[in-house]
């Protein structure tokens, strides 16, 4: 079945200097052709059904118009096309505009591309006339976003979603229940939201601190049911699919103070949901049958919400603490001859798969679900390494890599003591760009069973949208170019001072909070000489890069450099270069020192 829509450009066409593209992520192949479009309008007609908002979506790139002298954009849908499941093709030429694609995914990826083309083109009007083949790497690309130690508005959620979708996500993993609180109604289990989805009071500051302080403030709340619809709605219309997490057997301090049978029969508790973060031993009782009887019914509501093909069932960090002196959990073990307990956590996760399982559902856990025996069918996140993540592989288990070391984006991005409080760890841009998600030591056919990339937010330290949205940009960026283009195709110069420049200044333009990354060309570093040259260059296209060297803070009110600054340093004397990138919004990056010593 075809379905074509057609896209008239009321344009002239000419020739100039041919333009790059700034295109995030860096598609399979771009050529060239050393023209220039000049689009000044559009007409839209469509021919055959478009699914998903398509044609309002690509027609909102341009000005409408209903002039005659016109070149068509053509937008095919062709399920016998020889192109990828979510790829395209893309050609913008003298004679008009086309788009292939074998599916609706692939031609939104396609207008995304062009979305960028358009945004991103150095004069007004005009696009490079270029064809772009374009796949994904890797079928799963995700980001994750945890709502139960902090939650969001729905407004901001749509926001992270959105910006996803801009560039080829695929996949929101949705954590939404743990020791914190409970975000998701569930009908049949009311004080879940009653109790569950509240704590009295919140850490104040790092958890790292020898005395705990808190802020007295109540905190909570949760999504209702037909609130996690209209998400889930908004993310399918932009090719997102959600998967949510619903943590067991650890992890469940907030649904045990909602229910206290849950715990071990030799657990009394008090329980509450957790004012602090960490890891705590009050866990599901393995041993319970009205364990799992709750747990079926909570599922079996979580997937009349959630049309996604996995449900994530967490599995980490789990205290066998309570395990080890509880009857019933002992009772279970010598039942079923397990010879610990991590055999008795193996035991839980797949009697929970065989039930999802008979829904039509499979299961995601986090790496801890290899202790024990990995349940049949399950797919494994990597997140404590690739360690993890190549033992499921060498299983035939299909594996999401997702490592603490390069895909934390709740960690520090500089060291800088302007950056905002965080979990801790140290996550720059570069060391994220920098992971391949495919370890050489697996065989091909091994290495099949890496189906993806995701990147996780976890939110202890992260409490309002703007917050969240810092944390997350540009890292983001660099976790989609991981996920979709090929390794051979990528080059972090090329992303981080040729391309990203252009979006993030988009970003700026829309009011969307980032971390400004500092100038291109300067470090916190000592060097040494008499006579400097120092060529900062702002890390935002139409930012400037701001500096003094009097040991005060830059702001507009200083010099900014517009190409190589020259130094000359005396003998026995030091000077203090401090600079910063300031955004056209007024936005500015944290300060970098590089000291200029002369020794002669």
């Amino acid at each position: 079945m075809k379905f074509i829509l057609s896209i008239v450009i009321v344009a002239f066409s000419v020739c100039a200097n041919a333009q790059t593209v700034s295109i995030i992520p860096m598609p399979h192949s771009i050529q060239y052709h050393d023209v220039t479009l000049n689009i000044e309008s559009v007409h839209t007609m469509s021919f055959g059904e478009i699914p998903g908002g398509l044609v309002n979506l690509c027609s909102a790139l341009f000005h409408s118009s209903t002039k005659s002298n016109s070149i068509p954009c053509n937008l095919r849908l062709d399920e016998n096309a020889s192109i990828a499941k979510e790829g395209y093709s893309l050609s913008i030429e003298l004679t008009g505009i086309n788009i292939m694609a074998k599916n609706p995914v692939g031609i939104f990826h396609a207008i995304q591309t062009l979305s960028q083309i358009i945004a991103t083109s150095e004069e007004d009007n005009s696009i490079p006339c270029l064809t772009i083949e374009d796949e994904p790497r890797f079928e799963y690309r995700g980001m994750h976003l945890d709502v139960s130690r902090h939650m969001f508005p729905i407004s901001a959620i749509k926001q992270y979603v959105d910006i996803m979708s801009q560039y080829k996500f695929n996949t929101l993993h949705w954590h939404l229940t743990d020791d914190q609180g409970w975000r998701i109604e569930i009908k049949k289990y009311p004080k879940l939201i009653e109790v569950g989805a509240y704590r009295d009071q919140t850490l104040i500051g790092n958890m790292q601190k020898s005395e705990r302080e808190f802020d007295g403030i109540r905190y909570g709340g949760y999504y209702t049911q037909e609130e996690v619809k209209d998400i889930v709605a908004y993310a399918a219309k932009r090719f997102i699919t959600i998967i949510p997490e619903i943590e067991m057997p650890g992890h469940a301090e907030a649904a045990i103070a909602a229910y206290p049978h849950l715990a071990c029969e030799n657990n009394k508790g008090p329980f509450g949901t957790v004012q602090y973060f960490g890891v705590f031993e009050n866990v599901f009782c393995a041993g319970n049958d009205a364990t799992f009887t709750f747990l079926q019914d909570v599922l079996d509501e979580v997937i009349q919400l959630f049309p996604s093909k996995y449900i994530h069932i967490g599995g980490d960090e789990c205290p066998k603490v309570k395990w080890e002196t509880c009857p019933d959990c002992q009772k279970r073990k010598k039942k079923h001859k397990l010879k610990d307990e991590h055999e008795l956590q193996s035991y839980f996760v797949q009697r929970i798969e065989k039930y999802l399982n008979t829904k039509g559902r499979s299961i995601i856990g986090w790496d801890e679900i290899l202790e024990g025996g990995l349940a049949p069918n399950a797919t494994v996140m990597s997140w404590q390494g690739t360690k993890g993540g190549i033992a499921a592989a060498k299983q035939r288990h299909d594996v999401i890599m997702t490592p603490v070391s390069h895909l934390y984006l709740d960690y520090l991005q500089s060291k800088s003591k302007e950056e905002p409080l965080t979990i801790g760890g140290y996550l720059p841009l570069s060391q994220v760009y920098s992971f391949n998600p495919m370890p050489d030591e697996l065989s091909p056919e091994e290495q099949k069973h890496i189906i993806g990339v995701q990147a996780n937010i976890w939110t202890e330290y992260i409490d309002t949208p703007n917050k969240l949205f810092y944390m997350m940009l540009p890292r983001a960026l660099a976790v989609s170019e991981i996920g979709w283009t090929n390794q051979k195709n990528k080059n972090f110069i090329d992303f981080s001072e040729k391309r990203l420049p252009s979006h993030l200044a988009e970003l700026d333009k829309k009011g969307i909070t980032f971390r400004i990354p500092t100038p291109i060309g300067a470090s916190d570093t000592t060097l040494f000489g008499s006579k400097f040259k120092l060529d900062f260059k702002p890390s935002v296209k139409g930012a400037k890069v701001y500096y003094t060297i009097d040991g005060y803070t830059p702001t507009t009110l200083n010099n900014f450099t517009e190409g190589p600054l020259e130094i000359s340093v005396p003998p026995k004397a030091t000077r203090e270069v401090k600079s910063v990138v300031i955004t056209p919004s007024g936005r500015r990056s944290v300060v970098v020192t590089t000291i200029l010593k002369n020794e002669e």
